[in-house]
């Protein structure tokens, strides 16, 4: 986690090798990689160190990739290195509003293509889910960000070596969708919401959706 009051979260040689640390760690016992990310980028006081600290953390990303699962939560204004990193990793969640993910920011662009955009426009949580497909999601505010994220790692092993996790339900595997079977139309040309169909297969009608907002034209999740 990193905390937007403290030189605007910014990254410092200390800092990288903190991250680095607990991803080494991650990948030794085999779990989970959770960041919440709140940070301007590289501390620019601390050059080059700042910079190297980043290459660290982007070749453990690229080592932890299909070893342990890695969510990043966007939870503020990311710029530069910050954003680089949570691209990488296996998926990217943002809150509505608050959150922006972008190179560089809007300021810069006006100054190099005299062009003026938004912060929203550039990287916001529109953009990211519905244009670019970076981010896999988005929520209204931090605290339902946060539950929904406890709730998305319950679908994953914590590690390559970790069986899918499984849970006991009340809902039987025999049970019947009868509304199935008035949910699809006879006619070929009409068009049906798949969702009501998934969710009415799942057990306990939980379905947890990746990419709502992205190429609608296909549905996943978990």
């Amino acid at each position: 986690s990193q905390d937007f009051t403290v030189a605007g979260g910014s990254l410092s040689e200390t800092h990288a090798k903190k991250i680095c640390k607990i991803m080494d760690k991650a990948m030794l016992v085999g779990a989970p990689v959770i960041g919440l990310n709140d940070s301007g980028g590289a501390r620019i006081q601390e050059g080059i160190d700042s910079l190297a600290g980043y290459a660290e953390v982007f070749q453990r990303n690229v080592d932890a990739s299909g070893v342990v699962p890695q969510i990043t939560m966007i939870m503020g204004p990311c710029a530069g290195g910050a954003v680089y990193s949570p691209a990488m990793t296996d998926f990217t969640f943002m809150v509505r509003n608050t959150s922006y993910m972008f190179v560089t920011g809007p300021d810069v662009v006006k100054t190099v293509t005299n062009e003026e955009v938004t912060q929203e426009e550039l990287g916001g949580s529109k953009t990211h889910t519905s244009k670019s497909g970076v981010a896999h999601g988005a929520w209204d505010n931090d605290m339902e960000a946060l539950a929904s994220i406890r709730e998305f790692f319950d679908f994953l092993p914590l590690s390559n070596k970790e069986e899918v996790p499984e849970r006991k339900t009340e809902d039987r595997a025999d049970r019947k969708c009868d509304m199935l079977e008035a949910l699809v139309p006879a006619d070929p040309n009409v068009p049906y919401d798949m969702k009501i169909a998934i969710r009415n297969v799942m057990d306990d009608f939980n379905f947890f959706e990746i990419m709502p907002d992205f190429a609608k034209n296909i549905v996943i999740g978990f």
